[in-house]
């Protein structure tokens, strides 16, 4: 024995025991929906003005189906729009057709969903990360004491001439630094120059 029931706007073919996918019901697991037959086959009668008959069906889970791509193209125009979709879904299993009923032991259940367990590796990875830190912090450390060494040997100098040569080192090490102050200054002394002389 089998029917043809109307589900979210189609028609399927369910049969005592089958498990079929629908557009979202709005009951909970666990309970039942009463399915509106258009047809019902037992062996060579067919009826097709089941209204005495009823379909019923037990909701097991709540899901969605698979994501659909919608690309709007067109050529030598720029022109694209995508666009997904994914329906809304009930999983149902047909309990019963009329005074047909499923067997005890056919009932499907829902699906239980898997429980993922936290590892304990966030706790391992800390310590490198912890590692990490204490390296940059090192170099920081490491970085100013070369700065300050030569500061020590020049203080340490009496000579007028040694303590100018560190200054134009520093001048080459970093022109960018240094010319943009030395132009601003130039126009400044022009400026000066010009008002001492009207």
């Amino acid at each position: 024995m089998y029917a043809i029931v109307r589900a979210g706007g189609r028609q399927e073919k369910v049969a005592v025991g089958d498990l079929i996918s629908l557009d979202r019901v709005q009951a909970k697991p666990g309970e039942t929906v009463v399915l509106p037959t258009v047809l019902i086959v037992d062996g060579d009668k067919v009826n097709s003005d089941a209204k005495g008959v009823t379909v019923t069906a037990e909701v097991i889970d709540h899901n969605r189906g698979p994501k659909i791509e919608i690309l709007r193209y067109k050529n030598k125009t720029g022109y694209r729009r995508r666009q997904g979709h994914r329906s809304d879904l009930t999983d149902v299993q047909i309990i019963s057709i009329g005074s047909e009923k499923i067997a005890a032991g056919d009932k499907a259940t829902a699906k239980a969903k898997p429980v993922v367990a936290k590892k304990a590796a966030p706790v391992a990875k800390a310590a490198p990360v912890a590692e990490a830190a204490e390296k940059p912090a090192a170099k920081k450390a490491a970085a100013p004491a070369k700065k300050a060494a030569p500061a020590k040997a020049v203080s340490s100098d009496s000579d007028a001439k040694a303590t100018k040569a560190p200054a134009s080192a520093a001048k080459k090490a970093a022109p960018a630094k240094k010319a943009p102050a030395a132009k601003k200054a130039a126009p400044a002394k022009k400026a000066a120059t010009k008002k001492t002389e009207k």
